[in-house]
């Protein structure tokens, strides 16, 4: 399928797309799951995530007993590629199908190269986590939409990448994270945090504490929060005065601040727009909470 939406920042209304997305969502739990059954353990859960490609989503390289393997959903093809070191593959169509059936065909594909991870086959981080075997109401796939969010994902990664260059403290990666659907990247101050108080649906607490360990300034993009989704910033713990600071973005309800999509898709000058929120969150979080910001930061 070819991309009939050639402008930089591709528009995707998230009302267009909803069951669609929430089919791929829980597809990118099945795999990242997997992903997190073979891959060893890195703080924050760093080990479990997914990453943008030329071609869609992957889990990268990932180790098993004979070699590596990785799984990518290929947004222009609309496949899902199952590929081992020593040269085999599999392939799942990527197609309007049930989440159960998405589920035995993934499944099938693993075994056939050999591959029988032990997951937790439930989606986490949703209110209702229907068994990924049992799943027959998620079962929509527009294929147009699906790469529209890829292509608005590789414009994020972009940006967030630049931005990740001016620090030189501990961050993460530009990474998918399948549990909220949302493309992330974290700096870390290098304090210790408070407990997470959790929270978060089919979640358990001691999984929160780890991914909030440490003091932090975090940032993304995903489908909601916007009509074409949004970008978010936020700073936990919430150092005193945050909210005030961030006015112009921050959203009392979510305790975070967002910048719409469609705000920096159709402003003059996307890239500044985006940056300009990235900056400013994070000087906000920085200053207010006594970062070393001189030895985190790279000059520019």
């Amino acid at each position: 399928m070819e991309n009939t939406n050639t402008q930089p920042w591709p528009r995707l209304r998230v009302a267009d797309w909803t069951d669609t997305r929430d089919t791929l969502h829980m597809w990118t739990q099945i795999v990242g799951k997997v992903r997190m059954a073979y891959a060893p353990p890195v703080n924050h859960w760093w080990h479990v995530t997914l990453y943008p490609t030329a071609r869609g989503l992957s889990t990268s390289a990932v180790p098993h007993a004979g070699g590596v393997f990785d799984i990518e959903f290929d947004f222009l093809a609309h496949q899902l590629h199952v590929r081992t070191s020593d040269g085999r593959s599999r392939e799942v169509a990527l197609e309007p199908k049930s989440v159960a059936t998405f589920y035995g065909e993934t499944l099938e594909a693993l075994a056939a190269l050999g591959l029988e991870p032990r997951i937790h086959a439930a989606p986490n981080e949703v209110e209702n986590a229907v068994p990924f075997a049992e799943d027959h109401k998620h079962k929509a796939y527009d294929g147009e939409s699906a790469q529209l969010f890829w292509r608005q994902l590789l414009q994020a990664e972009r940006v967030l990448g630049r931005f990740r260059s001016e620090f030189v403290g501990k961050a993460s990666p530009v990474h998918f994270f399948w549990g909220a659907m949302d493309l992330a990247y974290t700096r870390f101050s290098g304090a210790v945090a408070p407990p997470h108080p959790g929270g978060a649906p089919n979640c358990p607490p001691w999984v929160m504490h780890e991914g909030y360990s440490h003091e932090l300034a975090s940032f993304g993009f995903w489908p909601g929060g916007g009509d074409e989704g949004a970008f978010y910033a936020y700073a936990y713990p919430e150092p005193p005065g945050y909210a005030e600071r961030t006015a112009p973005y921050y959203d009392q309800a979510l305790k975070e601040c967002v910048l719409p999509y469609e705000t920096v898709a159709g402003a003059a000058d996307p890239d500044a727009v985006l940056t300009e929120f990235l900056r400013s969150t994070y000087t906000a979080a920085a200053d207010l909470a006594k970062w070393d910001r001189s030895a985190l930061e790279a000059s520019r």
